[in-house]
């Protein structure tokens, strides 16, 4: 997997689901069951997905209100020179958790931010206006549910069919 386009077979992409779906509770033997190899072969993937930038990191899905941060703001924002740095400096703000780079239109970017409460959301806001930003529309958020990709589907090889 080493190359610009690694190679992903049926065991990556049901390697990859299984991670999507809970990456901390499904161990490698639970995987290597389900995938039809051998809980070994599931970590050489994993690390070689990892190598080739397929899997970029671990990150919890965490209930903010519950965490301290009633507040979850979705900017729509509109920058005059988008870059890959501008949206870097951004994701380094206080308050930012996640950055979306759009590819086209005037709004360009989509900003995610949590706040205690509408003070801290504010100077965040002032904050993402100092980096560049124009903030087009705020909206709160309700409510985000997350799935696994589709395709990397639940259809996994088995040895044993």
């Amino acid at each position: 997997m080493s190359g610009t386009e690694p190679e992903i077979d049926e065991v990556d992409r049901g390697i990859l689901h299984f991670l999507q779906k809970d990456a901390r509770n499904n161990a490698t033997r639970e995987i290597g069951e389900a995938v039809g190899v051998s809980a070994g072969t599931v970590r050489n993937r994993i690390e070689k997905l990892e190598e080739a930038g397929v899997i970029r990191g671990y990150v919890p899905d965490i209930n903010y209100e519950k965490a301290g941060y009633q507040l979850v703001i979705l900017f729509t924002c509109t920058a005059t020179n988008p870059s890959e740095t501008l949206a870097k400096d951004i994701l380094s703000t206080h308050g930012v958790v996640t950055v979306r780079k759009l590819l086209a239109g005037e709004e360009n970017y989509h900003v995610t931010v949590v706040g205690t409460d509408t003070a801290d959301v504010s100077e965040i806001a002032n904050s993402i206006r100092e980096s560049g930003l124009e903030i087009v529309r705020s909206e709160v958020l309700d409510e985000e549910l997350v799935q696994p990709f589709n395709h990397f589907g639940e259809d996994v090889p088995r040895d044993d069919e």
